[in-house]
C-alpha cells in the first residue's frame, strides 16, 4: 500500500505485504484506537477467485454509506429472504432441476442454494445493525465459514460486503481463494498452532486467543514482528517502535459462564465450556484485566454464547457482561484500550416454517434495549452469523427409489440420509428437518397425507431424515426435498459407506435477474437456457466414484504389503 492508503483497522497505512492499493476515502471519527481511528468496511468487489492476494488482485474498496457498514449490494435484491417468496422460488427451482436433469436416475440427490435469499438475508442482517448503531460506527460482518465451506458462497457473501471468520488452515484457504481480503478475516480457534499464529499476522489478520497460552504465544510473534515487548502492567507502556511493522487487530476470547441452552454441545458460555477464559474462575477475571493493561497490542473482547439451542436473553447476557468487562478494562487503563467487541454469531434458526424467527432485528434490538452503550460509537462491533445466514437458503432435493411397507408404516427409500444430515439422523430430536414431497415432474405432490418414514441409502436402521411424518403419499420416482440444509448439512459430507458427494448449485430464478447479471462469473455458470427461466451454477460438482476411490488411497493400495 502506498502512503496515503490506510488500513480499514487503524486508519494507518497497512505495512501488510500482501495488501494491494485500495480506495479509502478517509477515517471513521469514532470507535477507533487511542492512537488511530478505524473506517468500516463496506462494498467488496472481489477479485477473480483464481488469483490469491498478493498477486496483482484488486482489494475491496472501504466506503463508509451513512456512517456504517452497509452500502447497497452490487446486484439488486427483489425478493425477501424468507416467508412465502422463499417457498415459490423453492418450488420453481425443484420444477427446473428435474426438467434440466440435474437430479435424475444417474444424479440421484442434488443440493441447491437460493442466490437471491442469500443476499436477502445479507440484506436483512446489515439493516439490522444500521438501525440500533449511532452513526459512524465500524461494524464488520464476517460469515462463519464452517457453516457452509464453499468457494463461490463465500465470494458471493464477499460480494455482498461480508467477511470471513475462520477457525483453521482449511478455512483461511478457503476464504482466501474466495478472494476474502485479510482485514476482513478473523481468525478464531481453541488450538491454534504457532505457525497458524505467524501466519496471520503476516497476512494481516485479526486473531482472537483463546486462553492465555496463546497469548503467551502471540507475545513471541509480536515482539519479532514490531519489537514491541511485554512490559510491567501499567498501562501505556512499551509502545510499537517507530517504523515497526503494524500488527492486525488481536483479542482475547472470554467465557461469561452463563449456562448453556437446549443442546449442550452447541452451548460455548457454560461453566466447563473448552473455549475463551472463563471469567468466573478464580482469579481469571483480574489476570485478563492485567493481560490488557500489560499488552498496548490487546485490542479487542471477544464473545460466542452459543447457537441453536441457545435462548436470546442468554447472547444478550454474554454479550453484556463482556461489553462491561471491557468498559473495567478501559477504566483501569485509563484510555480507550479495548475499541472493538466482537459479539460471535449463534442465532437460532426456526426449522419448522419458511419463515426465518427470530431475525436479525430482532435480535440487534434486544440488544440495543439491554445494552445500549455496545452502540454508541465508542466500539467498533463484528459479528460471526453462519447458519442464521444460509441454513434457509438451501436444500437437497432427492429421488423417491423404493417404496414400501413395514409394520403397517409407509417407507420411501430416498438417496439422501446421513451423509448429508448427519445431525438429523444421530438426534432428530434436537435437529428435525422439514421435508416437502414432489411428484416426478417436480410438482408439489397432492396426494393424501399418510404418516411415512423418510430413509436414506445407508446402511443402518437408522438412518432416517423423518420417522412417521405426515406427507403425501410417494411413489417411485417421486421427490423429497430436505428443507432448511443450507448450513451444516450437504456442505458437511459424512461419507458412511463411500457415498459421493452430491453436486451444489446455486439457482436464480427469471423474475429475480437483474438485467443481464450473472449468478457467477460466465464461465462457472450453467447453460442459462434453463426450464421455467431459471438460471443454475455449479458450487460443487458431484463426487465421481473415482475421486471417492481415490481418496480412500488407491495410490497407496500397496502400502501395507509389508
Amino acid at each position: 500500500m502506498t502512503e496515503r492508503e490506510a488500513d480499514p483497522y487503524t486508519g494507518a497505512p497497512s505495512g501488510h505485504p500482501d495488501e494491494n492499493p485500495g480506495d479509502i476515502p478517509g477515517d471513521n471519527p469514532t470507535g477507533g484506537r487511542a492512537d488511530a481511528t478505524r473506517v468500516p468496511a463496506d462494498t467488496m468487489d472481489l477479485q477473480d477467485p483464481g488469483t490469491a492476494p498478493g498477486t496483482g488482485a484488486a482489494e475491496p474498496r472501504v466506503t463508509a454509506v451513512d456512517g456504517h457498514v452497509g452500502g447497497a449490494s452490487r446486484r439488486p435484491v427483489r425478493a425477501a429472504a424468507d416467508g412465502p417468496a422463499s417457498a415459490a422460488r423453492r418450488d420453481t427451482a425443484v420444477r427446473a432441476a428435474v426438467a434440466r436433469g440435474l437430479v435424475s436416475a444417474q444424479e440421484p440427490i442434488v443440493a441447491l442454494l437460493d442466490v437471491v435469499g442469500i443476499r436477502a438475508g445479507v440484506r436483512d442482517l446489515r439493516n439490522a445493525f444500521a438501525e440500533v448503531v449511532a452513526p459512524g460506527t465500524p461494524v464488520l460482518h464476517t460469515f462463519a465459514v464452517k457453516a457452509a465451506p464453499l468457494v463461490p458462497v463465500l465470494r458471493l457473501l464477499g460480494d455482498e460486503g461480508v467477511g470471513a471468520e475462520v477457525a483453521s488452515p482449511g478455512e483461511l484457504a478457503l476464504a482466501r481463494a474466495a478472494g476474502v481480503a485479510a482485514r476482513y478475516t478473523v481468525l478464531d480457534s481453541p488450538a491454534k498452532t504457532a505457525s497458524e499464529l505467524r501466519e496471520a499476522l503476516t497476512l494481516g489478520i485479526a486473531v482472537n486467543a483463546d486462553n492465555f497460552q496463546e497469548l503467551a504465544r502471540l507475545d513471541a510473534l509480536v515482539a519479532t514482528l514490531t519489537g514491541m515487548t511485554i512490559a510491567a502492567d501499567t498501562p501505556g507502556a512499551d509502545r510499537q517502535p517507530e517504523g515497526a511493522r503494524r500488527l492486525p487487530p488481536l483479542g482475547l476470547r472470554v467465557n461469561p459462564q452463563i449456562g448453556g441452552g437446549s443442546i449442550d454441545a452447541l452451548s460455548t458460555a457454560t461453566p466447563t465450556s473448552k473455549f475463551g477464559v472463563a471469567l468466573k474462575d478464580p482469579g481469571a477475571r483480574e489476570r485478563v484485566v492485567r493481560a490488557f493493561l500489560a499488552r498496548p497490542w490487546l485490542t479487542r473482547l471477544h464473545t460466542h454464547t452459543g447457537s441453536q439451542g441457545v435462548p436470546l436473553a442468554l447472547m444478550v447476557q454474554g454479550v453484556a457482561q463482556t461489553y462491561a468487562l471491557a468498559e473495567e478494562i478501559n477504566t483501569r487503563a485509563g484510555q480507550r484500550r479495548i475499541d472493538t467487541i466482537d459479539i460471535g454469531g449463534g442465532l437460532p434458526v426456526d426449522f419448522t416454517s419458511d419463515t426465518q424467527t427470530p431475525t436479525f432485528a430482532r435480535y440487534a434490538r434486544l440488544l440495543a434495549r439491554e445494552v445500549p452503550e455496545l452502540f454508541d460509537g465508542r466500539y467498533a462491533l463484528v459479528t460471526e452469523f453462519g447458519r442464521s445466514l444460509l441454513a434457509k437458503q438451501g436444500f437437497v432435493l432427492a429421488r423417491v427409489e423404493y417404496t414400501k411397507s413395514a409394520g403397517g408404516r409407509r417407507i420411501a427409500v430416498t438417496h439422501a440420509g446421513a451423509q448429508i444430515a448427519a445431525r438429523t439422523v444421530y438426534a432428530p430430536a434436537q435437529w428435525p428437518l422439514r421435508i416437502a414431497a414432489y411428484d416426478e415432474h417436480g410438482r408439489p405432490r397432492t396426494t393424501p397425507v399418510e404418516p411415512q418414514d423418510i430413509a436414506g441409502p445407508a446402511c443402518f436402521a437408522g438412518d432416517l431424515l423423518a420417522e412417521g411424518r405426515p406427507l403425501p403419499r410417494l411413489a417411485p420416482g417421486d421427490h423429497i426435498a430436505a428443507l432448511d440444509t443450507g448450513a451444516y448439512y450437504f456442505a458437511h459430507h459424512y461419507a458412511y459407506n463411500s457415498l459421493a458427494r452430491p453436486a451444489v448449485h446455486g439457482f436464480l430464478t427469471g423474475s429475480d435477474r437483474p438485467g443481464q447479471d450473472r449468478i457467477t462469473t460466465p464461465s462457472d455458470a450453467d447453460d442459462d437456457a434453463s426450464p421455467l427461466g431459471v438460471s443454475f451454477a455449479t458450487v460443487r460438482p458431484a463426487q465421481t466414484i473415482a475421486e471417492v476411490v481415490a481418496e480412500a488411497g488407491r495410490a497407496h493400495a500397496k502400502a501395507l504389503d509389508f
